[in-house]
């Protein structure tokens, strides 16, 4: 059973910075592709950024700019960096992550963390 563990959420300031661990246990195979999203109260949960084990990363618009994502595929491991926060970034955050299992491009099952909660003051 694939485990997700997030840290470093927090209470900061806007313009300040926070940032986010997480790491994956329980699998003998790592997870390709893992990436953070985040929910608002009332909200979708929605992407924030990803990145695969090669280390390619996508961002949302959002945060383009002001978040880094990184990753150690050593620790089964990803960190997000964010800086410059805003109030609007206000939000749980989750670590999501899943395995590519075939050359044609089909996916196991997407795991996700029990979440963290980031709050931006103005």
């Amino acid at each position: 059973q694939v485990q997700l563990v997030e840290s470093g959420g927090g209470s900061v300031q806007a313009g300040g910075s926070l940032r986010l661990s997480c790491t994956a246990s329980g699998s003998r195979f790592s997870l390709d592709v893992m990436g953070w999203y985040r929910q608002a109260p009332g909200e979708q949960r929605l992407l924030v950024a990803e990145v695969t084990s090669g280390g390619r990363s996508t961002y949302a618009d959002a945060v383009k700019g002001r978040f880094t994502i990184s990753r150690d595929n050593a620790r089964n491991a990803i960190y997000l960096q964010m800086n410059s926060l805003k109030p609007d970034d206000t939000a749980v955050y989750y670590c999501s992550g899943y395995r590519v299992i075939n050359v044609e491009g089909a996916v196991g099952p997407r795991h996700w963390g029990q979440g963290t909660q980031v709050t931006v003051s103005s």
